[in-house]
This record gives structure tokens, C-alpha cells and sequence, in this order.
């Protein structure tokens, strides 16, 4: 990114934190599929979230160098005009996760269910709730330089939305087609688990006798 043509577009920070730490942001987004995947029984859908979640944070790097890329260089005239003068009192031109409106980042924001239908549902909205989040960006700001990363991001909510999409077919055709609620695959398939392990053992020790 060209530093010198930076205090023309310093505006844009503030829009980014969007994607930083705000509730759409790909932090969340980390912090969501990362302890997700605790309770997901199956190790395809495992495997997605571990992936994606380590994805988000990769995402949270990049939106985080374009900030700082942004607003490193602005001259004290720039800071005020671009609306950056009352985060620049508390951080100066550090990297501080919060939203456009300010908000510092809340694990609020997100969810851990521990159920795969239900954190997978949670999953697919908030793809979809962070790629509306892109369009918007890209509607706000000019800079090609910036424009460009971010399009990329977009796509890759996308391709997330899909591979979630997987992931619920994966638990689907573990679970009873008649009705996937029926019972939690993170909790009561560990219990059934127990349930015939203790059954057995017990078969054992009647037939030993």
C-alpha cells in the first residue's frame, strides 16, 4: 500500500474495524469455530471448523495490517479529520480489536453451543452475516489498494458458507433422517457410548461367574 497516499483514505480505518472486532469480525469468527470443534462428534466436521477457524485467523492478520498501513503516517491535521483522534488517545497507532462504532471486541458477539446442528446453523448465519458485512465495505471505500484484499475476504466467506454447508450434511447422515433433533450427537451419543460399555462389562462379569 502506497503510505504517502494513506492520509487520503484515513477514513477507511474506521469502517475495517468492522471486520477486526466488531460482531460480524473474523476474531469472532476465529474464536467461534476454534472451540466449536470441541464438541463436534465427527472428525470431517472437526476438520472444517479447525480449518476455517485457523483461516479467520489468518483474515484477522491481513484486515489488521491494512489498518495500521492506513494509519500509521497521519499527520495530527489527518487524525482529526479522519475521525481517528479519539482512538489515537487511547492507542495511539497500535492494533486495538473493536467495532466501527468503537465498541471493544465482546466473546459475546459469539456462540459455543455444543450442539454440531446448532453451532453449525450459528456458522452458516454468520458467514453470511460476514460476507453482507464485506458488500458493505466495499460500497464505503475507494481505495484500490484496499478494495482489492477485501474482495478476496469476501469470497472466502463464501467458500466457508459452503463448507459448512458440508459440514451439517456430515451430521445429518450420522443422525436419524426422520428427525435430526431427536437427541445431541455431542452429548447423548457419548452416554449410549457409556451405557453399552457398562452393559457389556456387566454381560462379562455374569458370564465369568
Amino acid at each position: 500500500m502506497d503510505t504517502e497516499k494513506s492520509g487520503a483514505y484515513a477514513s477507511d480505518f474506521r469502517h475495517l474495524f468492522l471486520k477486526l472486532g466488531g460482531p460480524d469480525g473474523e476474531i469472532g469468527a476465529a474464536m467461534r469455530y476454534l472451540n466449536q470443534r470441541y464438541a463436534m462428534p465427527y472428525k470431517e466436521g472437526k476438520a472444517i471448523l479447525t480449518d476455517i477457524g485457523t483461516e479467520e485467523l489468518a483474515h484477522q492478520e491481513m484486515i489488521a495490517a491494512i489498518v495500521y498501513q492506513l494509519t500509521r503516517n497521519l499527520t495530527p491535521e489527518q487524525i482529526k479529520e479522519g475521525g481517528f483522534d479519539a482512538y489515537f488517545v487511547d492507542h495511539t497507532t497500535g492494533i486495538y480489536p473493536q467495532s466501527a462504532a468503537g465498541i471493544p471486541f465482546s466473546a459475546a458477539a459469539l456462540q459455543s453451543k455444543g450442539d454440531p446442528i446448532t453451532d453449525l446453523f450459528e456458522d452458516l448465519a454468520a458467514e453470511q452475516k460476514a460476507r453482507t458485512t464485506y458488500d458493505n465495505l466495499l460500497r464505503l471505500i475507494d481505495n484500490p489498494d484496499v478494495r482489492e484484499p477485501l474482495k478476496f475476504l469476501r469470497a472466502r466467506e463464501i467458500v466457508h458458507f459452503q463448507r459448512f454447508g458440508d459440514a451439517l450434511r456430515v451430521v445429518q447422515d450420522h443422525l436419524d433422517s426422520k428427525n435430526y433433533y431427536a437427541f445431541n450427537p455431542a452429548v447423548d451419543l457419548r452416554k449410549t457410548a457409556r451405557k453399552t460399555a457398562v452393559s457389556a462389562e456387566t454381560d462379562t462379569a455374569v458370564t465369568s461367574d
